[in-house]
C-alpha cells in the first residue's frame, strides 16, 4: 500500500539520525512514496539549517542532497491546487499547524481523495501526527 511521507520522515532517510532505521524500514517495505510538491524544498531546508548552524558539514549535505534527488526522482506528488490550498487553509483554522505541516495534510487527503483512513499518513511531527489522527489517517511514527 501506498504511504503519505511528511518530511519529517523523509530527513532520516538523508541523514543518520534516531528514525533513520525506523524509515527505512517502511521504504523497504513500500518504496511507493507520496508525498507534497514541496517536499523536496522543506528537506533541502532542514539540511541547509544545520549547515548554517554549524552542526552538519557542507560535504554531507550535498551527499544528502543526492540522495533526495534520487528519492524524489521516484516519488509520486501531490501538485498545488486550489483544492489543496482551501483544504489547507481550512486545516489551519481547525489545527495548530504551521503553514507547511497545513499544504501537508491537505495534501494528503487531497492524495486520499478524502478517504483519509484508507492511506496510512508516516510523520515524526507530533503536532503534524495530532492533527493527521483528528482528520482520520492512520498516522505511522
Amino acid at each position: 500500500p501506498v504511504r503519505y511521507w511528511d518530511s519529517s520522515a523523509l530527513v532520516p532517510l538523508l541523514l543518520q539520525e534516531s528514525r533513520t532505521n525506523r524509515s527505512q524500514q517502511l521504504v523497504d517495505e513500500d518504496s511507493e512514496v507520496l508525498t507534497w510538491w514541496g517536499t523536496r524544498i522543506e528537506c533541502r531546508s532542514a539540511l541547509y539549517r544545520l549547515v548554517h548552524a554549524g552542526q552538519l558539514p557542507l560535504a554531507t549535505a550535498t551527499e544528502s542532497e543526492g540522495i533526495l534527488n534520487e528519492l524524489a526522482g521516484g516519488w509520486l506528488e501531490i501538485e498545488p491546487t486550489e483544492v489543496v490550498r482551501e483544504t489547507a487553509e481550512r486545516l489551519l483554522r481547525v489545527h495548530q499547524l504551521r503553514a507547511a505541516d497545513s499544504l501537508h495534510l491537505a495534501a494528503a487527503m487531497n492524495g486520499a481523495h478524502f478517504r483519509t483512513a484508507a492511506l496510512p499518513f508516516v510523520c515524526y511531527d507530533g503536532r503534524l501526527a495530532a492533527a493527521a489522527t483528528k482528520e482520520g489517517f492512520n498516522v505511522v511514527s
